[in-house]
């Protein structure tokens, strides 16, 4: 059984960028609120172990940053075990939304409670174990249909051809994380980077996120401006920024949020999508007043 590596704790000294002004209403779309055992267990089947990364520190990043909402993801090391991020949409409703990961079947009751807690969304996490593939992608795009909800993907790109075609019949809009989760080093006309491009000029949304997963150079990873561009391109109106806070799994060090932010203005140098990136885009997907 490999090794469950340790992760390094977040920035402790979050700032917001040096190169603009973060736009009024603007949203955080991916982050996580993480706990310890024995309160809130870890899978015995994850692929890391983090430090913790409690509710009042992610509000305090969001203050520092000049945030205004927060979109919480269920982390992989908590399987579906959801109720730290639950209970953290409960204390913060006009604040923060949440992504859930749940098995199949749950009582309507439950899964009501998730979505009167702010739930608005599943995700299925084929890189990281505690998460759940594809293997029911078309049951949970009916159970997101039902409940008015999206899917949230984290995959490889590079895996997507064969794929996208069974993605692009799903009855409900589609999220992609981190730019496609792909190294810079594939290039922007691998196929897989096409693929991600095709879905979302059709409708599909994308989270301007993960550069310190996708670079391959490291800070102040130019690298992936390509990518950034040709998604926002491709569609201004369906692209989100996410910190990808406490940046679990940054084995090189934790990135600075002041440096994640900055890259914006050269992933998105109008300062009119920017904003669309931002505010309007997240506020109409997650449903912030």
């Amino acid at each position: 059984m490999p090794e469950i590596r340790d992760c390094p704790a977040p920035d402790p000294h979050p700032g917001g960028p040096t190169r603009y002004r973060v736009p009024a209403g603007a949203v955080d779309t991916h982050a996580h609120v993480i706990g310890l055992p024995p309160a809130y267990p870890l899978v015995a089947d994850r692929s890391y172990t983090p430090p913790a990364a409690p509710a009042d520190r992610y509000l305090a990043m969001l203050d520092a940053t000049g945030m205004a909402n927060g979109v919480l993801v269920q982390v992989s090391v908590h399987g579906t075990d959801n109720r730290l991020m639950v209970e953290t949409l409960r204390a913060n409703r006009e604040r923060l939304r949440g992504i859930a990961v749940i098995p199949l079947g749950l009582p309507d009751g439950e899964l009501a409670a998730l979505k009167e807690a702010g739930v608005v969304g599943l995700r299925l996490n084929v890189l990281f174990g505690g998460g759940v593939g594809l293997d029911q992608v078309e049951s949970y795009g009916a159970l997101a249909r039902e409940m008015g909800w999206h899917l949230q993907f984290l995959l490889d790109a590079r895996e997507l051809p064969p794929i996208a075609g069974r993605l692009s019949r799903l009855p409900v809009p589609l999220v992609f994380d981190h730019m496609g989760h792909m190294p810079t080093s594939a290039g922007v006309d691998h196929p897989g980077f096409r693929a991600l491009l095709g879905l979302v000029a059709d409708g599909n949304w994308v989270k301007l996120s993960g550069a310190f997963r996708d670079s391959v150079t490291g800070p102040p990873y130019a690298d992936t401006i390509p990518f950034a561009r040709a998604l926002n391109d491709a569609a201004p109106e369906r692209c989100l920024w996410g910190s990808d806070w406490p940046h679990v799994a940054a084995w090189d060090g934790p990135p600075r949020t002041a440096t994640l932010l900055d890259l914006m203005a050269d992933w998105v140098p109008d300062a009119d999508r920017r904003r669309m990136v931002f505010a309007d885009n997240p506020r109409r997907l997650y449903g912030f007043g």
